[in-house]
């Protein structure tokens, strides 16, 4: 009697979920593709646009100089040397924005 039971509730489910399917929309999601596409053309790239155009007016207007060098003695702490190079200079070490423990390598 429950195998019956069940079977019965199963195919209904089944022809229910069938028939969701087919009178579904050929599109798919309501047009929800057709709003995000154009959130991305009339809100998106115009945002990044934007805040090109100000970082790029900013860094125009700022004087290009690197802070001052102040020996503090918590700063710039070698207690092991680096595995490469000198053991001195980070990985990525920029002579002209990174200061070593003693100073600036060149002088402006």
């Amino acid at each position: 009697m429950s195998s019956m039971v069940l079977r019965k509730f199963s195919t209904s489910v089944a022809r229910r979920a069938a028939a969701d399917l087919a009178n579904a929309p050929k599109a798919g999601h309501g047009g929800g593709s057709k709003m995000w596409r154009n959130m991305f053309f009339f809100v998106g790239i115009p945002a990044v646009a934007l805040c090109f155009v100000n970082c790029y007016l900013d860094h125009k207007n700022h004087p290009h100089q690197r802070p001052e060098f102040i020996k503090y003695e918590y700063l710039r702490v070698r207690t092991k040397r680096f595995p490469w190079g000198d053991g001195n200079k980070s990985l990525f070490h920029n002579p002209h924005v990174n200061a070593l423990p003693d100073g600036y390598e060149e002088e402006h």
